[in-house]
């Protein structure tokens, strides 16, 4: 492990922030889209995240705490790439596994097998090497007799198995968890979470957002406490969820 968290970080962030509308009434001037970036925010604006400023060494397992609504999801869309930010940068050095609204991206007329290696080829692997771990993502899944059954036909349950499946078979050094197992049965979720720890194990770096503190505490050595929008605490884990539960109780 010290060889893995050697060199550039993982993720860097500087100053970042991202701002939203708070509703769609009137409109946004060409200097408001492509001008004036200032830190000032307009009256039907708020800032989702306001300098936040982070290095994370590969290798590193970060639990991300906060209430709804207060940044964590916003960041690691940021990271992800899904999102650019109004101020500051977001340097990520590798690729992404996102487990960010896990099911985004599924086509619900496709076959089960077709999501399969449409998803995962949308990430970057070969036909080959889906056609290579194929048995392995359906078996994972535990879906049987589905696997040429329409996407849309399947159960929540069974959505979230085979997305799962196919996005923790990425070979991405950075993985990103967002709350995505929450539908999950209990043992499907155990199943998960051993393979979440065979990728740590691995020297996967890992942003876990989650408001269950078991887990938490489970796969996190460090936590960054968000609030407002604002990094407010960057620390070990049990001392952010200390800080979180001090100030909002358990």
């Amino acid at each position: 492990m010290t060889d893995a968290l050697s060199g550039a970080p993982a993720i860097a962030t500087d100053g970042l922030g991202i701002r939203f509308r708070r509703n769609r009434r009137g409109r946004r001037s060409f200097k408001d889209l492509f001008g004036d970036s200032s830190r000032r925010s307009r009256p039907n604006e708020f800032w989702a995240l306001r300098d936040v400023s982070i290095q994370v060494q590969p290798g590193e397992a970060i639990g991300v705490v906060g209430r709804n609504g207060q940044g964590k999801s916003t960041l690691l869309k940021l990271v992800a790439g899904v999102m650019l930010p109004d101020t500051g940068t977001v340097t990520v050095n590798g690729g992404v596994a996102p487990l960010i609204e896990i099911t985004g991206g599924f086509v619900d007329d496709l076959t089960v097998r077709d999501n399969v290696y449409l998803t995962a080829g949308l990430h970057g692997m070969s036909r080959r090497e889906v056609a290579e771990r194929f048995d392995e993502i359906i078996g994972f899944a535990e879906i049987g007799d589905f696997v040429d059954t329409p996407y849309k036909h399947l159960s929540s349950g069974m959505r979230v198995r085979v997305a799962f499946a196919v996005v923790s078979q990425l070979d991405e050094p950075i993985l990103l968890v967002d709350e995505v197992l929450a539908v999950g049965d209990k043992a499907f979720r155990e199943k998960c979470y051993r393979r979440i720890e065979e990728l740590l194990a691995a020297g996967r770096t890992m942003f876990f957002v989650s408001h269950n503190e078991r887990d938490l505490r489970r796969f996190c050595t460090r936590g960054l406490f968000l609030d407002g929008g604002k990094l407010v605490l960057d620390a070990p884990i049990d001392e952010v969820l200390d800080a979180y539960n001090a100030k909002y109780g358990t």
